[in-house]
């Protein structure tokens, strides 16, 4: 039988040796200017640099802030950016551009996933590009990956 000591030992060796969830964003600025921001709620996540988060990072958005956007992306490309595990299928993570009103193109802005579902991703170089939610119920537009940690760099002027 194991002393109450050597139980804790054991455990926190193990919880220790597991890793936890990590979702890596980074920027490539092809623009030669403006500042690429990523946003959660009302906390400013990066401005340009690569950011990892210390776990799933649900809700934040992305966008080239040219001195015409808004806190928010108001008038400018945005990047909807939800990076999960996947708990069950269709469950994972979820990135999308949008054109939505108040935001409207600005830059061309794209995406793609890496260290998992390489090559899916969208770009949108014009007003009218499809890949991007015009409406809320532009669904379609959505892509999804279904990978652990799987991480994301978003594009400007590509």
């Amino acid at each position: 039988m194991l002393s109450v000591k050597t139980a804790f030992t054991l455990l926190a060796v193990a919880v220790a040796s597991v890793q936890a969830e990590s979702h890596t964003v980074t920027f490539a600025n092809n623009c030669g200017h403006g500042t690429p921001q990523l946003i959660q709620g009302t906390k400013v996540l990066s401005s340009g640099g690569a950011y990892t988060s210390p776990g799933p990072l649900n809700g934040a958005i992305a966008y080239l802030q040219t001195g015409n956007c808004g806190f928010n992306g108001e008038g400018c490309t945005m990047v909807e950016v939800t990076l999960v595990n996947p708990t069950s299928p269709g469950a994972g993570s979820s990135v999308d551009l949008t054109l939505i009103p108040p935001h409207a193109f600005s830059v061309t802005t794209g995406f793609g996933y890496y260290n998992g579902c390489n090559n899916s991703g969208a770009d949108c170089t014009g007003p009218n590009c499809s890949t991007a939610f015009k409406v809320s119920s532009d669904n379609q537009v959505q892509v999804q990956c279904e990978v652990n940690d799987v991480d994301l760099v978003i594009t400007f002027c590509n």
